[in-house]
């Protein structure tokens, strides 16, 4: 059984007062998941279009089991307003693309889907409803961690990718369907209005603590930590050469700026103000919950910058850290309980 519920209509007015409803070729959908990493890029993104001249009106289907007193979806009503807001169960497999087109009650032009992680239930629904639609774009938020990574690095796009990944399976049946298909692939996310922090909240955990960071060896090892508004300015590109997206279909989605594991450590010791203790590890003996893989695992964006002139990352780690420091301490960072027996494991002590 398909539930949903639609908790806010607004009708977004153009000059002359109509309605941006009654106009086409200009109806943007984004399909929002209920959180997680991705869980902030559809308010991210809602916030880039506004301003797009292509898009004359937004509408989010967000999934209903978000947390509506939490970021970002909190602030849609203050910080997007004239968007339109739809909820219903994105996880029900039952859902059909009849379902998804009498709950929206209107056809879209472009769709960016970051909910869905395969072709079944509001997957495939999306996937039939944009082709029903004739939509003139579905862009898609994948992942990075579909790659298998050889020795090459960054990973391009022609990187193998896990055939079984259910991402990898949307991404199959979107193209088969006919589709004007665009995929993104991006990899950790971090933004101000997020809900998942796992990734730098790692090393604040222990410097605050005096604790020493176990990472794995040799600790030059680069990550893409990418501003979720430098996300939803890739995801938005697309709309600068629509005939270039749907040709090369496939782009990584990161920053251009990376750090490598020691130096993401240094520059939050300087923002906490404490001592920095690195003690490299044999990764054969363990993880230690560390957040990034083992060895090397980062992508470029230089082809959204080549064929949809994209401008790069506007945002800084180094400078991000400021703020992100003072929100690790509003949430109670300082003072959660951690147990760092894992990490006392696997380094011996």
């Amino acid at each position: 059984m398909v539930s949903f519920q639609k908790v806010i209509v607004v009708l977004p007015l153009i000059a002359g007062g109509a309605s941006a409803f009654s106009l086409s070729m200009s109806s943007a959908l984004i399909v929002q998941n209920k959180g997680g990493g991705h869980g902030e890029l559809g308010f991210q993104l809602a916030k880039n279009l506004q301003s797009n001249p292509k898009i004359t009106s937004i509408t989010i289907l967000q999934d209903s089991a978000c947390n509506d007193a939490k970021e970002p979806f909190v602030s849609y009503a203050s910080d997007i307003p004239n968007v339109n807001i739809i909820k219903a169960d994105l996880a029900d497999e039952s859902m059909t693309a009849a379902d998804m087109q009498s709950l929206l009650k209107q056809p879209f032009d472009y769709v960016w889907d970051n909910s869905s992680k395969g072709a079944v239930g509001a997957g495939k629904a999306v996937i039939d409803s944009a082709k029903e639609w004739n939509s003139k774009l579905l862009t898609y938020v994948s992942s990075a961690g579909i790659y298998q990574p050889n020795d090459v690095f960054p990973m391009p796009e022609t990187t193998p990718i896990k055939e079984s990944a259910g991402q990898v399976q949307y991404e199959k049946y979107a193209i088969e369907s006919g589709l004007p298909f665009v995929s993104f692939r991006p990899q950790y996310i971090y933004g101000e209005k997020s809900n998942k922090w796992d990734y730098i909240d790692w090393y604040f955990d222990r410097l605050v603590r005096g604790e020493t960071l176990p990472i794995p060896a040799p600790g030059t090892q680069k990550v893409s930590l990418t501003n979720s508004a430098d996300v939803a300015s890739l995801l938005a590109s697309v709309l600068n050469d629509e005939a270039a997206a749907v040709e090369q279909t496939f782009f990584n989605c990161g920053t251009d700026e990376l750090c490598d594991y020691d130096e993401v450590a240094k520059l939050c010791a300087e923002v906490a103000g404490t001592e920095l203790n690195i003690q490299h590890y044999d990764v054969s003996l363990g993880k230690a919950k560390f957040p990034f893989r083992m060895t090397d695992f980062y992508v470029s964006p230089d082809l959204a910058k080549s064929k949809l002139g994209w401008e790069g990352a506007k945002n800084s780690l180094k400078d991000d850290l400021k703020w992100y420091f003072e929100s690790y301490k509003a949430r109670g960072g300082m003072t959660k309980d951690i147990s760092f027996d894992q990490d006392k494991e696997v380094l011996g002590a």
